[in-house]
């Protein structure tokens, strides 16, 4: 039976349910684009509809397509190869667009190490053909990214958006119905109309005629799954039936490593906790691998070890219910989150700034920035740091150990852009030569001598703000709010380190 998802794919923008906004928005940026030469972003949850929109909208609008996978061409050469080229490709004429789609953009976010992320917000600027870029989180996607591209936002598919969708289907197949059933299926599928369209074909496979009996909700709380697996891999199956059972757990392996890994002490004991242990460890180091290289075939090594290794440990049976929980690992993350997130924002500027690893810019560069802005004393230094890597305020607050709502760090964050537009103009190529030179024609010979005597530069550069130790004066408001202790609730760099 073929998968009614794709069967019953809108091939026009019209028929793209539960989205009219962001369909008519996306109309008018594809008839538009001419005028502006921009990217789209297409985002929102999975299964309301973003690729399938995408795809619609090349056949009204005549477009050929080529589509990239960003999990599968994860790296600078992938991107260029594929979607570079085919952005650049100037000989097709108006009247013959090819649409560039790169669906799952958002995991280019952790690829800074080898250059994916630069080089699809080279390629949005540069592009020479209309390109949509496809993402489950907006926020994910780097700054730069979002900056160069349109934002087009997809929201959930209500209920009542989802059940005629399910009507046509049903009656296009010759499938009976009831009111009921539809409802059923939509309530339970609320915001996802392809997981809808999935249980509406399970359902009526093999029947004439469907009822609210018919339909078992497909369990998508991930959780659960796992803790019935959680029995399975520690208590009862061998290992190839632990290993088989793996392939129906909603989890990732980075995820299961730490399910297995904090509920295995609590049925295993002695030699046969320390195999279990043994195996975990060696399922780690696999992982380890995958994140190093992006090379996800290692999957299936780190599998076979906390699977049917950790079942193949057991030495004896076991019995009775056991209260497994979520693994302690992930409440940690959650505490520090905020935290995290801060300092894979400042690594991920510095690394595509300086064209390093996240991982160099996290332990070899970001350390030497909080000891030369340590509480913004270095003023002018924090003012060029803050400036050449694009940070807010609460970046600004990370590195420097001060509180992000200081008068201190606000108005740092308020000169760094200052400066930034002041770079934007000097490396212009001489696009603001002629504004410049009017200015400067009216200029009072008065004010050019108090400009000079003043002896400041309009410029500062992070290597310049610190040849003079940070020796710059300061008024007295500023000394004062230098002094002040950073916020409580503020982790620094140092901090966190």
């Amino acid at each position: 039976m073929a998968d009614w998802t794709e069967t019953y794919r809108p091939s026009t923008l019209a028929e793209v349910r539960g989205n009219d906004t962001a369909r008519d928005e996306l109309k008018e940026w594809a008839e538009t684009w001419d005028d502006h030469r921009e990217a789209a972003i297409l985002h929102g949850s999975p299964g309301v509809g973003k690729t399938s929109a995408a795809h619609a909208l090349a056949n009204d609008m005549g477009w050929d397509r080529i589509e990239l996978n960003a999990s599968d061409s994860r790296t600078k050469d992938d991107i260029q190869r594929v979607a570079g080229r085919a952005s650049a490709n100037a000989t097709l004429g108006e009247s013959s667009r090819q649409l560039v789609i790169v669906d799952e953009a958002d995991n280019f976010h952790g690829n800074v190490d080898r250059g994916g992320s630069r080089a699809v917000t080279d390629i949005v600027k540069s592009a020479g053909q209309p390109m949509v870029l496809i993402a489950n989180d907006f926020y994910e996607m780097s700054n730069g990214l979002r900056n160069a591209c349109r934002e087009i936002e997809f929201r959930d598919i209500g209920k009542r958006s989802i059940v005629p969708v399910l009507r046509d289907i049903c009656r296009q197949e010759g499938v009976g119905f009831t009111d009921a059933v539809l409802s059923d299926i939509a309530e339970a599928n609320s915001g996802d109309l392809r997981g809808a369209i999935k249980d509406l074909q399970a359902t009526a496979q093999g029947r004439e005629e469907i009822t609210a009996e018919d339909y078992v909700s497909g369990e998508r709380d991930r959780t659960s799954g796992v803790f019935d697996y959680l029995d399975t891999v520690i208590k009862e199956a061998d290992a190839e039936e632990a290993l088989k059972a793996s392939y129906d757990v909603d989890e990732t392996p980075d995820d299961l490593i730490n399910w297995i890994a904090d509920n295995v002490p609590k049925d295993y004991h002695g030699t046969e906790l320390a195999r279990a242990y043994d195996f975990l460890a060696n399922a780690d180091r696999w992982l380890g691998r995958v994140r190093a290289t992006q090379n996800y075939s290692y999957w299936r090594y780190a599998g076979d070890n906390m699977t049917a290794g950790v079942a193949a440990a057991r030495r004896e049976q076991k019995g009775g219910w056991t209260r497994y929980g979520p693994p302690s690992y992930w409440s940690k993350l959650g505490r520090s989150r905020g935290t995290r997130n801060k300092r894979d924002y400042v690594a991920r500027q510095i690394a595509e700034e300086n064209g390093v690893s996240m991982g160099t810019a996290r332990r070899d560069i970001m350390p030497f920035l909080a000891v030369m802005t340590h509480h913004c004393k270095n003023r002018e230094l924090t003012v060029a740091m803050a400036a050449r890597y694009d940070l807010e305020a609460d970046h600004v607050a990370f590195v420097t150990g001060s509180g992000k709502d200081t008068n201190k760090v606000q108005s740092i964050v308020a000169d760094a852009q200052e400066l930034r537009e002041e770079m934007a103009v000097e490396h212009s190529g001489g696009a603001f030569d002629g504004a410049a030179r009017s200015e400067t024609a009216t200029e009072d010979d008065s004010s050019a001598d108090d400009a000079d005597d003043d002896g400041e530069s309009g410029q500062v550069t992070l290597t310049d703000a610190g040849g003079d130790g940070g020796e710059a004066e300061v008024d007295a408001s500023e000394d004062e709010a230098e002094r002040e202790e950073p916020d409580d609730q503020q982790s620094g760099l140092g901090d966190f380190a």
